[in-house]
């Protein structure tokens, strides 16, 4: 494009209307994904939180290589020893290795916490998809159903169940999630009802798409958003849970390495070492604070309303 040149020498830029036609635009176009990342990652609490998740997903990976000792063997010529020396973070009544059981923790952390929500986010969406979609007496039986479950309580609920199952992983990542389905389940009934009364929607209908096709490919892809940034903050919710029913005496074993054992063995040393209880204690709020962080940066960044 050429210059015009004013009077006093300086260049002028050209009309823009004087542009030949086809020629491509002087300014680009940021996408919807670039604009979502360029304000997560200005949010420096998300960042936080994704680095704090990161490192605790790489610690769980990586626990062989990161303990120096078999967190299930017992030394007792070294028993309750405070922190310091080889024992990083000191040993418990049975002499095993603090920071080898704190390593080790975070694979069950890890595993209990996603799994459960995969549970209770696959429950969710299912039963929250059927109520917004059909309406009527389907939504009634399935938010009425949903109701009870918001009444009972949560780790009363899983106690029962992992009373019925006997304890372990599984019972564990089954109790959390089967009560914990009705808040997703409600958040996305809340969007579908939105999302179904809007123009493309009804556009499917009339080019004859099938409900199952509307569902899938139209009302859920634009009625997520929330559920999974409930999600990620649940995640941290579920690890809490998973580490009191362990300090109850109900999750996985007591001599499986997980935080809420660790708590459980030293709440008889309260005030003489508290590190037995303080470490994992520590843990279970960083991780909590890691997924909470991460949530709300997802949600300020897939927020079309702060865009």
């Amino acid at each position: 494009m050429t210059e015009l040149v004013t009077g006093t020498g300086e260049p002028k830029a050209a009309d823009p209307a004087a542009a030949p036609q086809g020629a491509e635009p002087s300014v680009a176009r940021v996408s919807q994904w670039s604009d979502i990342r360029h304000r997560f990652f200005a949010n420096k609490l998300a960042v936080v939180g994704l680095a704090i998740i990161a490192l605790l997903v790489l610690t769980a990976l990586f626990a062989p290589l990161l303990a120096p000792f078999d967190p299930l063997k017992q030394d007792l010529n070294a028993t309750l020893r405070s922190p310091g020396g080889e024992h990083l973070l000191g040993t418990d009544a049975l002499g095993r290795d603090q920071f080898s059981r704190l390593v080790y923790g975070s694979r069950i952390a890890v595993i209990v916490g996603l799994a459960s929500m995969f549970v209770a986010m696959t429950i969710g969406i299912v039963f929250g998809a059927l109520a917004g979609y059909f309406g009527r007496w389907v939504d009634t039986v399935i938010m009425r159903a949903a109701d009870i479950f918001f009444a009972f309580p949560l780790l009363i609920g899983a106690i029962v169940i992992i009373l019925l199952m006997g304890r372990g992983v599984l019972p564990v990542v089954l109790s959390l999630g089967i009560f914990s389905w009705a808040t997703y389940a409600r958040l996305l009934r809340s969007q579908i009802l939105s999302v179904r009364e809007m123009d493309f929607v009804h556009a499917a209908k009339a080019l004859g798409a099938s409900r199952s096709r509307i569902i899938r490919k139209h009302i859920l892809p634009n009625s997520l958003t929330s559920v999974l940034v409930y999600g990620t903050s649940n995640v941290g919710i579920a690890i809490v849970a998973e580490a009191s029913l362990s300090y109850l005496g109900v999750g996985v074993d007591p001599e499986v390495a997980e935080w809420g054992n660790m708590i459980s063995a030293g709440r008889g040393f309260m005030g003489v070492k508290d590190f037995m209880w303080t470490y994992p204690s520590l843990a279970i709020v960083i991780t909590a604070l890691g997924f909470i962080l991460l949530g709300n940066g997802l949600r300020d960044a897939l927020d079309p309303k702060l865009r």
